[in-house]
């Protein structure tokens, strides 16, 4: 059974380990802090362009919500946010890690396309079950020395079809 929050990457392996960093432990601990701060050096924002899949298997129905880093900051935030207000039953950071699978991620040269997906949720304090069932697909970059997101399609379903 993988450990989902051991990094599946040696370290030897610098792209795939650093990406894997960037968006799964980095990204999981800012957003249950709902702290930008702490990955908004993780993106290149010159260029930054975010697709939503809107959980629909149909590109025809997948939309242009970010066409700027501003637009996708200020979602992200407003998801964090919510989410923080939320009452759990269950510990967030390990249901998140536990759900989180990203181990894929394919490199050619400067660039790299990295698939991570979600599948499973979080117990909430009164009985319910958060779903978390949908993946992304990440566009990243060695920009000034490291790796950064340059854009994404996400909120795909999961699976697909």
């Amino acid at each position: 059974m993988r450990d989902p929050f051991k990094n599946p990457f040696p370290e030897s392996d610098t792209a795939r380990h650093s990406i894997w960093e960037m968006l799964v432990t980095r990204d999981i601990d800012a957003f249950l802090a709902a702290d930008w701060d702490m990955v908004a050096g993780d993106f290149v924002e010159e260029g930054f362009l975010g697709i939503s899949g809107n959980r629909d298997a149909n590109p025809d129905n997948w939309r242009l919500a970010f066409p700027n880093l501003a637009a996708y900051r200020h979602e992200w935030l407003k998801q964090a946010k919510e989410f923080a207000g939320e009452s759990y039953g269950e510990d967030t950071r390990n249901a998140i890690f536990t759900t989180t699978t990203l181990e894929v991620i394919e490199v050619e040269g400067e660039t790299a396309l990295v698939r991570k997906k979600f599948d499973g949720g979080i117990k909430k304090a009164d009985g319910s079950f958060d779903v978390m069932k949908w993946q992304t697909l990440y566009y990243c970059r060695l920009h000034e020395g490291r790796w950064k997101i340059s854009g994404f399609t996400g909120y795909l379903p999961n699976p697909m079809g």
